[in-house]
Order: C-alpha cells, then sequence, then structure tokens
C-alpha cells in the first residue's frame, strides 16, 4: 500500500544537482542535498560515480553544505566551498582518498573560484573592505555601540543579504596550493568577478563595472584580462547581463551568455561567440526566439546550476533551452544550425557534455520524478539511470500526473498548462480544483516535480497552473506582453485557462474554486480576488498590493517598477490602477496572507497594507508573518517554515473549499 504526498515528504526528497566531469570521463562528481529536520537546515554531500560500473560513494559529510566541486586539471585534486555557518571557503580533497584539507581562512568566505590549467593554484574571488590587505582580519564589530548605516544610493540592499556592506568590494585573488598564500590579483575600488579562463591560463575572462554608482547602470562590462600584463581587451560593454564565459578547447573562440536591455529584464538570453582572431562578435542564438537558460520554477531541487555553454572538442556547443513547458539540452554549431539534443516533457537541470559530444551526463526531473543523474547517449538517445535517490519515495508514495493543456487566448496568443486531478481521483466524483500562478513574471511552470502540487493533489483537489503571457519559455513579443498591463491580458490568460479546465472536465466542482500564487502569483492572486468572486479561497503569498509604495520600499523597485509597469511616481495614476490594493472593497473571496518578515524583494509591508485594508472592511482576511525569512521561503526557506507554510495553504483550502 503506497502513501499519499505529504508537508513532511519534503524530508524524504533528494535533490541530486551538479554533475561535473573528470578530466579522464569515466568517473564524476555530483552533489546530493537533503532537509536535515533535527538540524532545521540543509546538508549538501559531494557524491563520486564511476560510470563503468556505476559504484557511487559519498565524499563528504557533517552538518555542512558543499557547493561548485571541480576537478583539478590533472584529476588528481578535487576544490570545493564548504559553507557552515555565515562565510563558505575553499576546500582541496584528494580525489583517491583522505579528509578534505581547508584551503583559505579568508576573513570573509570564498566567493567563486577556477582552477588554473597548471594545477599549481587556483583563481578565486573574496569580498574585502576597502583599505585592507585581502588576508587582514577586518575590524569586528562592537555590539554594544552599533553603528548608523548611511543611505547613499538606492542600490543598498537585497533580498537574502539585507543591508549590504558599504566599503567593500568582490576582488581576485590567486591562492598557491603548496603554500596557501593568498595573493590578491586586483584593487581598484570596484568589484570583480572571475568568468572564465583559457586552457592555456594566460588569460581571464572579468567582470567589472568601473562607476562609482550603479544605481542606474545596468551593465557589467566583461573583459579579457592577460595574466602577466593585467592588459584588457574588451569583449562586451552593452547594457544587460553577461557572463559564465568558455574558451573552446583550441582557445580560439569564447562562448558567453546574456540578455541585452531591449525589453528590460524580459529579454531573452541568447549565446555569443567572440572570435580571438578576427575580434568578431555574434549572437549565436540571434534568430532562435525561445530563451537559453533554464528558467523554470520549482521547490524541489536545490542550488542547482548548469553551464551556460559547453563546447566540444570539435568547436560545437551544447546549452540549455526553455521551451514550451520543457527545459532540453540544445546543440548547436559556430554557423548557427541549432538543433534539440534531448528528449521533450522534462527539465534538464544540470549537464557535463563528454569532449566528442555524443555524450552527456544529465540530472533530470519530469512531473512525476524528483531527479536523478542520467548517463545520456545523444546520438542513439538511450539513457541510463546511474542514480536512484528518491527511488524508495516513489515507489511508497501515490502521485498525479500532470495532463498538459493548450488552449487560445482572445488576441491571437496561445497558452500552455496542466491540469492535475486528485490523487485519489474516483471517476464520476466531483472535486474542488486550485488555480497556482507562478512568480517572476518572467519565469515558467515546466515539465518538472513540484512537491506543492502534488501535496494538494493529495489532499483532494484538482490542481491548475499555466504560463500565461509574460512567461518565459515561448517568443520574444509573448514574454513581453505583460509589461505595462498587469491584470490585463495576464489575468484573461489564467481566467480562460480556468474556463478551458471548466469546459473539458466535468469532474471539477465550479462551487469550489481556489486561487494562489507567490511574487508576481500573489499580486495576480490580490489582482484577482479584487475583480471576480469565482473563487472561494485565495492564498496570496509575498506579494505586490501597492505599486506607489512597492516603488520605494522594494530592493529592485524603483527600476523594476519602471521597468513592469512602464510607469513611475510621475504617473502615480497607473501605479494606483495596476494596484490590487485599489480594489479591496471589491473582495469578497476569503483571503489568507502570507509574508516572510526579512523579504526584501516584496517587503512585508505590502502585506500589512493589504491585511489592515481589508481587516478594517471587515473582509475575511487572515494574515501569517513568517520570521527570519525571506522571498525564498517556499523553496530555500527554514524546513520547519516551510513545513508551516504548507500547512497554512492545506488549512485555509481545508476550511473554504
Amino acid at each position: 500500500m503506497t502513501n499519499f504526498v505529504t508537508k513532511e515528504s519534503l524530508f524524504e526528497l533528494q535533490s541530486i544537482t551538479n554533475p561535473v566531469l573528470a578530466p579522464n570521463e569515466q568517473e564524476a562528481l555530483f552533489i546530493r542535498t537533503q532537509m536535515n529536520e533535527k538540524e532545521n537546515n540543509y546538508n549538501a554531500h559531494l557524491f563520486h560515480i564511476e560510470l563503468a560500473s556505476g559504484h557511487l560513494t559519498q565524499w563528504t559529510f557533517g552538518n555542512e553544505r558543499i557547493s561548485s566541486p571541480a576537478w583539478s586539471p590533472n584529476g588528481k585534486l578535487v576544490a570545493f566551498l564548504v559553507k557552515r555557518g555565515e562565510k563558505q571557503q575553499l576546500y582541496l580533497l584528494n580525489s583517491r582518498g583522505g579528509e578534505a584539507q581547508e584551503l583559505t581562512t579568508l576573513p570573509n568566505g570564498v566567493n567563486s573560484f577556477l582552477w588554473s590549467p597548471c594545477g599549481e593554484k587556483i583563481w578565486l574571488t573574496t569580498s574585502v573592505k576597502e583599505g585592507l590587505a585581502i588576508t587582514d582580519e577586518e575590524e569586528k564589530e562592537d555590539k554594544k555601540f552599533p553603528k548608523a548605516y548611511v543611505v547613499d544610493k538606492m542600490k543598498y540592499k537585497a533580498d537574502s543579504l539585507g543591508l549590504l556592506p558599504q566599503n567593500r568590494h568582490a576582488q581576485i585573488a590567486v591562492v598557491e596550493l603548496s603554500s596557501k598564500e593568498v595573493t590578491a590579483y586586483t584593487d581598484a575600488p570596484y568589484s570583480h568577478s572571475l568568468q572564465g579562463i583559457s586552457h592555456d591560463g594566460k588569460t581571464l575572462v572579468v567582470a567589472v563595472n568601473r562607476v562609482d554608482n550603479t544605481d542606474d547602470v545596468f551593465r557589467t562590462p566583461l573583459y579579457l584580462v592577460d595574466v602577466d600584463t593585467k592588459e584588457e581587451i574588451m569583449l562586451i560593454e552593452e547594457d544587460g547581463y553577461y557572463g559564465d564565459a568558455a574558451f573552446s578547447f583550441d582557445d580560439r573562440y569564447i562562448a558567453f551568455g546574456g540578455s541585452d536591455q531591449t525589453f528590460k529584464n524580459a529579454t531573452h538570453g541568447h549565446v555569443y561567440i567572440y572570435d580571438t582572431q578576427s575580434k568578431n562578435r555574434q549572437k549565436l542564438t540571434e534568430m532562435f526566439d525561445v530563451p537559453v537558460g533554464d528558467y523554470a520554477v520549482g521547490d524541489t531541487q536545490q542550488a542547482a546550476s548548469a553551464p551556460t555553454v559547453m563546447w566540444t572538442e570539435n568547436n560545437d556547443l551544447y546549452f540549455q533551452v526553455s521551451t514550451e513547458g520543457d527545459v532540453r539540452l540544445y546543440y548547436a554549431t559556430l554557423e548557427g544550425a541549432i538543433y534539440p539534443a534531448s528528449p521533450e516533457n522534462e527539465h534538464v537541470y544540470g549537464y557535463a557534455i563528454f569532449k566528442n559530444g555524443n555524450r552527456a551526463l544529465m540530472t533530470v526531473s519530469n512531473p512525476t520524478f524528483p531527479g536523478e543523474l542520467f548517463d545520456f547517449d545523444i546520438t542513439t538517445g538511450e539513457r541510463k539511470q546511474l542514480t536512484t535517490f528518491n527511488a524508495e519515495f516513489l515507489a511508497n508514495t501515490t502521485l498525479s500526473t500532470p495532463e498538459a493543456i493548450v488552449y487560445p487566448t482572445k488576441d491571437g496568443f496561445t497558452v500552455h498548462g496542466w491540469i492535475m486531478k486528485p490523487a485519489n481521483y474516483i471517476a464520476g466524483e466531483k472535486y474542488p480544483l486550485i488555480v497556482e500562478v507562478h512568480g517572476g513574471p518572467h519565469t515558467l511552470y515546466a515539465n518538472t516535480f513540484f512537491h506543492e502540487m502534488q501535496l494538494l493533489a493529495a489532499q483532494g483537489y484538482g490542481v491548475l497552473y499555466v504560463n500565461p503571457r509574460g512567461s518565459h519559455g515561448y517568443s520574444q513579443s509573448f514574454v513581453d506582453a505583460v509589461r505595462g498591463d498587469y491584470g490585463g491580458g495576464d489575468y484573461e490568460d489564467i481566467m480562460a485557462g480556468l474556463d478551458y479546465a471548466l469546459a473539458n472536465y466535468d469532474w471539477i466542482d465550479e462551487a469550489r474554486l481556489g486561487l494562489t500564487g507567490g511574487s508576481y502569483g500573489g499580486f495576480m492572486t490580490n489582482w484577482a480576488v479584487g475583480h471576480t468572486t469565482r473563487f472561494k479561497a485565495a492564498v496570496t503569498q509575498r506579494s505586490i498590493s501597492n505599486w506607489i509604495s512597492f516603488n520605494g520600499v522594494s530592493d529592485i523597485g524603483y527600476y523594476f517598477t519602471e521597468w513592469q509597469m512602464l510607469a513611475d511616481m510621475n504617473n502615480v495614476e497607473k501605479l494606483w490602477h495596476h494596484s490590487p490594493l485599489k480594489y479591496a472593497a471589491n473582495v469578497e473571496t476569503p483571503l489568507l496572507i502570507l509574508h516572510s518578515e526579512r523579504d526584501f524583494r516584496c517587503p512585508i509591508e505590502q502585506a500589512e497594507q493589504l491585511y489592515i485594508t481589508l481587516k478594517r472592511m471587515g473582509k475575511e482576511v487572515a494574515f501569517v508573518r513568517f520570521p527570519e525569512s525571506d522571498h525564498n521561503l517556499s523553496r530555500t526557506g527554514i524546513p520547519s517554515l516551510r513545513v508551516e507554510r504548507l500547512a497554512q495553504i492545506t488549512g485555509w483550502f481545508i476550511k473554504y473549499l
């Protein structure tokens, strides 16, 4: 007899991420992350696998989080970051056994690193206070006499970080393996980041913006830097976000990812190629009308990261593409031919390519499969599952299989989505339906495992989730169509999806409809209950209710509001028109408001305004605050509070549906 998904199933699920091939291509590393119920945190450990035999070995243990594993060029050592407490340091481990050795003890830890191809040193970035050497101990703050924080810029805080350290910049340094000596490479009062290194070790790709005030600067130029002379060649200096550079095996070409500012943060991601011989740069995917990269939302994978692009020894390339609910691996040539390399209906959230380009390691999930590591033959399509960490959960748990749906909009778009039957579905019975709305808005629901959806289905609800205009994974015109029109066509897309579901699935009880979503999905929940009475219960999470105040209180508010609403404080009429708070008097749906107290992205005052307004009007409303939590509570938050959040959601729907 199998069980249904519960809130506590979060502790059973194991996240398998970050596959990294060894130079010999006969072994690999990956990370397994679990929620630790006893310590109420996350443990991420390093695992090793022999590809031929499939033999697995756990390499790290303890109450810690491992990230960014990387083999030395000769494969004899492995470097990785270890986070214990607030700081993370760089560690080394012999690939043939032994204890991990701490390589750095920097006051502010290590942000990132890259192996030097010589294998005798490692490049890294660390945060340094102006006027101090990179290895100096910074003065300790006396908590008895806290200092005032003098704000002189608009970019002075960030979600998950809080108030940003002042007069501190990320600098590049190099550490010698033999002596553990750390030597500064940059020291100018600007933040630097490592984006790539050539195979001959002579050239770095460095990102640095040499302006004193970046409040209205949305670019980080990339430079090719000669390691010895520090001479620079500009790689790109356009507005937008660019980085994660990879040199071809012959060092002639440099591939990197990025998106310009044509449609602000709604712009598709692309792959760029720079030819070091001709000095020409091209946008390889310019004619490709879906975004390069993984834009899928979910709540199961932890700290999953993948290369933006990987080269083969024949100078072909591989990268991820978000397309119509899938995240697939794609293959491209320098001539611009682009083809899908992995199957449909799944989420490839990590990958490593063999040098010949015919084979890949991939971490893959789908709506009824939390994710594991696979060995994939790209030429034949055959794959071998290498790990089975979630096998017991799958064998003992009844899941609901989402059904893909497609429907037209009034103005010519096509919307994709999914509908799930209750996990205990019996033909002929009627069931309530809950509509979920994703955040962003420039993300997408995908063919990936989503614990929250499965939990709702296990509770006896149908679940509808769609990708309305504004979602990534579709055309540039589709993702841009939401800007300046929040609550317009996007709201109609969602309601059209509901109408489609009601017309095509007779098991839905139209009198018991629920609605929930977070961030942009929270905005849409607030908007919907102010514009329709069709929903009998709603839960809004980390939401926006008032664009006028959001403009000033969010860490991104002053520019995000302009980018997304196409209006600023000189046009408060438009901001107020698109603010759900304006329509509070229309709300008849019982509304539960969930919000994190340390959310700097959508600050809790957005929830406070909505709650007090509705409460004062005599509406059916409740408010739950989550301490020590930021905007990412539902995905990476404190485990006990993630469980409590799910309890609040399901409890509200049980009460009213």
